[in-house]
Order: structure tokens, then sequence, then C-alpha cells
């Protein structure tokens, strides 16, 4: 990179592996990676919802797309995912871990075991087992880049969120320590999302939502899923070799705003 000034979203060539990556912001990184010339590995549970998006892929891009169904909250599904995307493409140069989940519950006392251990797998024992498994192929080749997504409800977390938030602070834990581990030839960042208005905002009060956002997000409204799309390409490309370990906080100025 030294003498280059132009730092340039290029993909090209390279491998994008994406949780959850049928829907919401998902669904938007993965048509950014391929628009910008990046083959993609599309992963969610529903194994229907990946092969349409895949299809799409193919028919505006001309890149290569593989859908596959994966549980990140199984290690065995993880481990699966990285040897089809190997067996496939025979590297991953872009790795992101965007499924996640936060269902509510009534109480704290009563979010049963099953819930607990659900949210924690999906949130974060799946970063965890794909992080470790592809950075180190990834280290062990020609390096890459990690970009895993937490909330900031992993720095401000609300009373109907606690056991999201706590797997979205681990998140933030992995990234920095993982960015320790992997180096130099891998890079790992997490974004850091506040409200987004993807397909999950339809079960919102979208009213009462929008007027606390009056008071509480200094940008007065939620994010539109295109919006994610400059910071997943600053990380995924080039534009960001020198930068590793970081939480980029997008949110609307949300986080640590005043009530």
């Amino acid at each position: 990179m030294a003498g280059n000034t132009k730092l340039e979203f290029d993909l090209g060539g390279k491998v994008a592996v994406v949780t959850g990556g049928s829907r919401g912001l998902g669904r938007e990184m993965v048509l950014a990676f391929a628009r910008h010339g990046a083959d993609v590995v599309i992963a969610s549970r529903k194994l229907p919802a990946c092969e349409e998006l895949a299809e799409e892929v193919r028919k505006e891009t001309g890149q290569r797309a593989l859908a596959q169904a994966c549980h990140v909250g199984r290690w065995e599904d993880c481990d699966a995912l990285v040897e089809a995307s190997y067996q496939t493409f025979g590297r991953v140069d872009v790795l992101v871990n965007n499924a996640g989940m936060s269902p509510r519950y009534p109480s704290l006392g009563e979010v049963s075991e099953e819930l607990f251990d659900k949210v924690l797998g999906v949130n974060l024992k799946g970063t965890f087992r794909l992080s470790s498994v592809i950075g180190e192929r990834m280290a062990e080749g020609d390096g890459g880049s990690i970009i895993n997504l937490s909330s900031i409800a992993a720095v401000q977390p609300s009373p109907i969120e606690i056991p999201y938030a706590a797997a979205k602070a681990g998140v933030n834990a992995l990234t920095v320590g993982m960015a320790r581990c992997f180096g130099p030839k891998v890079r790992v960042n997490c974004i850091m999302p506040g409200p987004f208005l993807t397909d999950i905002s339809k079960a919102w009060d979208m009213e009462g939502f929008n007027k606390a956002a009056e008071h509480s997000i200094p940008l007065r409204r939620g994010g539109q899923p295109e919006e994610i799309v400059g910071a997943a390409l600053y990380l995924a490309s080039d534009a960001s070799s020198y930068t590793t370990g970081a939480i980029l906080k997008i949110d609307g100025g949300a986080a640590f705003a005043p009530a």
C-alpha cells in the first residue's frame, strides 16, 4: 500500500462469506460485495432464502454465489459452512459474522436456560467458531478480513435485551482479542449498529420509535439497511489496510446520546 493514495473498495478476485446473509443488513452486504467484484457465500438457517438471493447475485452481477444452510449456534454447522466455502472457492478472503437474534422475554427470572443458551449460541458462539477456524486458515494463507456485527446494546443495554447485550459485548471482546491473535495478515474489526429499519422493524411500534428518535438519536431516525454498506466495504477492502481491532459505531449517534 506504500505510496498508493487511491484507496478503492475493490473486491475483485475475493471470496466473502456472510452469515445471516439472506435478509436485512446481511443481504445488503452480500449485494455490495458482489457488485464490487467478490464471489459470495450466503449462509442462514433458511436455505431457500439463501438460494433466492444467490440467484439474484448471479443475474445482477455475474459473480459466483453459494447458498448454504447454517445454524451458527451449532459448531457442526459452522464447520460445514467452512468446508463448503473452501471446497467451492478454494479460499475465503472476507468473513462477516452477521447472524444474530434478540428474542423478547417477560422478565429476567423467566429467561429459560434454553433461551439463554440459544441467544449466546447464535450471537457469540458461532462468531467465535467461524472466526477461529477461518481466521487460522487466513493467517496460514494470503490473509483476509473478518468483520463482526455487534450492537450498541453491548455498551448501552436496555432491560429487554440483556442476554443479547452480554453476547454482543463478548463479540466486541472477541474482535480485539482476535485482531491481536491473527495479525499481521488478518484484520479483525467490528461494526456496532444501532437501530436499523430492516424487516425486523416491521414488528416495532414505529410511531413510538419515531417519537423517541426525536430526542434519543441525534440524526432523529433509524438507519436504512443500505447505510451499512460503506462501513462493510471499507472493512472488507484494502481501504482499511491499517485498521484492525476497531469497533465502528453506526447508530445515528444513539449510543451515549443525551436523553
